[in-house]
């Protein structure tokens, strides 16, 4: 016989032995994946991240196409899809059957027969994406941070347990826990190469973003849809949208997460209307189980006399390390300095090729849990900053502060919320 049919046979009789042990677990979802040439992606949310998840995802493994999209604005879609043409190329097999816009499209794309799913909209919308995409037994790479308020976390970690039930697989998007550098200099972290940690410090202070003019055409809905970065129910703040990054560096490193928050913030320069709600500054500080504090800043302001500075940094009871840097320094007599000497890998890339080879393998991963604490530490250190008080973890976590209107239209009227004021805005 020839070789390469009777390996083709022994494949298929492998992948009919596996359907039937999934059918049996109702684990049904990896049956498709793992015994089809192709894994068949659907991208949800088609701004900027949206379309680079698209390409990252696609180009990370062989035989990964995207071949459904779908968001909440039409014109945002066909742009998207124009450019995806040109840039995927032959991973790009999008009919016009498979390409969905308006508030449900993203169930559309979750129940077009797709293997994967990639999550890009804007944050508030990640639990009943996650929730849904669970139900229909699909893989999923959601982008950070996967909710805004106490009762979307929650959620996400009701989800992580069901993922976890059906041996589905979920990557998200803080990519640095896929980055070469960052794996090795956590790992010597963790083997001890600094003691017992005892501070930590993190910074992502940057300049000011995008912002659109309110179009006439437009309704409430739409403009803060177009302006979500301004608005909580749909971004979080910048802290959890942005620094979540570094906070979840924190985390990873002192295998925990916050236990309270104390901090403060405000609008210095974003102070219209047409900035929303949100805060345009933050300075914390987390106290961790073992008593560790951790200083945490972020700000975007357009003071071109201010430092721009993203870092990750724990100092312990033998020495230092610097996470964007890369290196270790021990105390005098404590050790030798260490420097990642290495490649580094494209970590956009290597999150989808890590999330492809589990789902190929048959393997499990699941880094829902994870990422949701690290949101939860940003949105504990937002709540801290806006009432003025020390917020406890659990106080946050089981906060009845749903920001999500209860059901969206069109045409509905939405106010922006009043901007929160230290000392007066009360913990929910």
């Amino acid at each position: 016989m020839n070789e390469s049919l009777s390996s083709r046979r022994a494949f298929l009789k492998t992948t009919a032995v596996a359907a039937g042990t999934a059918l049996a677990t109702g684990a049904v979802s990896h049956v498709h994946a793992a015994g089809s040439d192709t894994i068949k992606v659907g991208l949800i949310g088609c701004g900027g991240r949206g379309r680079g998840a698209a390409d990252d995802c696609t180009k990370s493994a062989p035989n990964v196409k995207l071949v459904a999209m779908g968001d909440v604005f039409e014109d945002r879609l066909k742009d998207a899809r124009t450019k995806l043409k040109g840039i995927l190329n032959d991973r790009f097999d999008v009919k016009d059957d498979k390409c969905f816009s308006g508030l449900d499209a993203y169930k559309q794309v979750i129940d077009s027969g797709v293997d994967l799913v990639c999550l890009c909209t804007p944050p508030g919308f990640r639990p009943p994406m996650l929730e849904y995409a669970v139900q229909k037994n699909k893989h999923i790479f959601t982008e950070k941070p996967v909710a805004v308020d106490g009762p979307g976390a929650r959620k996400c970690l009701e989800i992580y347990e069901e993922a976890n039930k059906k041996k589905l697989c979920i990557v998200a998007g803080t990519q640095r826990r896929h980055q070469t550098g960052y794996l090795e200099t956590m790992k010597r972290i963790h083997d001890g190469a600094i003691g017992e940690i005892t501070s930590g410090r993190c910074y992502w202070v940057q300049g000011p973003i995008w912002v659109y003019k309110r179009e006439e055409k437009w309704t409430d809905l739409e403009y803060q849809l177009r302006n979500w970065y301004y608005y909580v129910w749909l971004c979080g703040d910048h802290i959890v949208e942005q620094h979540v990054h570094n906070l979840d560096v924190i985390n990873w490193a002192t295998q925990s997460h916050p236990v309270r928050a104390f901090g403060l913030g405000g609008r210095s320069e974003r102070t219209g209307p047409e900035f929303g709600h949100i805060f345009d500054h933050f300075a914390i500080d987390y106290e961790y189980p073992s008593g560790m504090h951790l200083t945490s800043m972020s700000r975007q302001n357009s003071n071109r006399n201010l430092r721009s500075n993203t870092t990750e940094h724990v100092t312990g009871t033998k020495g230092a390390c610097q996470f964007d840097r890369y290196n270790i320094r021990p105390y005098k007599g404590l050790g030798e300095a260490w420097k990642f000497g290495g490649k580094d890998n494209a970590p956009y890339v290597q999150e989808h090729t890590d999330l492809i080879e589990h789902i190929r393998t048959g393997k499990h991963i699941n880094e829902l849990k994870t990422v949701t604490e690290g949101t939860m530490t940003a949105i504990l250190g937002r709540m801290a900053a806006y009432t003025g008080d020390v917020v406890e973890w659990d106080q946050a976590l089981n906060s009845q502060e749903n920001t999500m209107p209860s059901k969206l239209a069109w045409d509905m009227s939405l106010p922006t919320p009043s901007v929160a004021i230290p000392g007066r805005t009360k913990l929910t």
